[in-house]
């Protein structure tokens, strides 16, 4: 995989750690140091992801995510030292893709950005027929097969399942599940999102307790992955 990157980072020496690798796996980087050049960049140039620290000397690494936000939806890794959840929270709420704790392995920052790169792509060509893993679903139709066997989704278990498809790889928090199944301003208690979700790995999973799709990410939110890019990656 290949595209154009964007590192907002105001380390060198974190940039001069990624750079080789990043080059290796055929990315093109550029990198920039604070929040004003890191918008004005984004804004100039076509990047394919980037990766922002949320600690940058001339303002915090969410309002740049949250200021890109207003014109772009390149995919967003935070990559910081902040390991607090609701950090973590506030940045995927804001429109961060994912969140990678520094100090990182740069073979999960590669994987995570290989996952936000196959969302983007998934997204463009979007239909309404999907086969992931042992997973078949028709959403114009209604319909789902676990392993061949049809199974009936409630309307709001299969709004879930649209949004976990249209986000594969990436982190989904609470209000982001609210916005996609229940709509943003409604109040919904964070024990109605785990019952949700509950349900619907009791229907796509073929253990339930041992889920294979719809995977935790404790205190933040769900996480769904393909099995077999997993397997690949």
């Amino acid at each position: 995989m290949s595209g154009r990157l964007l590192i907002v980072d105001d380390e060198p020496q974190i940039v001069r750690a990624l750079r080789p690798g990043l080059l290796a796996a055929g990315y093109e980087v550029d990198s920039v140091g604070d929040g004003r050049e890191a918008l004005q960049t984004i804004a100039a140039g076509a990047y394919d992801a980037i990766i922002v620290d949320l600690g940058l000397p001339d303002m915090d690494g969410k309002d740049v995510i949250a200021r890109a936000r207003e014109w772009t939806d390149t995919p967003i890794v935070v990559l910081s030292a902040r390991h607090a959840e609701e950090e973590k929270i506030a940045a995927l709420d804001l429109g961060a893709n994912d969140f990678v704790a520094k100090p990182f392995g740069i073979g999960e920052l590669m994987a995570r950005l290989r996952a936000v790169l196959r969302v983007r792509g998934a997204r463009a060509a979007m239909t309404d027929k999907l086969s992931i893993g042992h997973l078949d679903i028709d959403f114009s139709n209604r319909r789902m097969k676990v392993a061949g066997k049809e199974v009936r989704p409630s309307p709001r278990e299969l709004r879930l399942l649209r949004a976990f498809t249209q986000h594969i790889g990436a982190v989904l928090t609470h209000k982001q599940i609210v916005a996609a199944v229940w709509g943003g301003d409604e109040h919904v208690e964070t024990q109605f999102v785990r019952v949700l979700v509950g349900n619907l790995r009791q229907k796509v999973e073929i253990d339930p307790a041992r889920p294979s799709l719809i995977m935790t990410e404790p205190g933040v939110g769900y996480r769904f992955i393909d099995p077999n890019e997993e397997s690949a990656a």
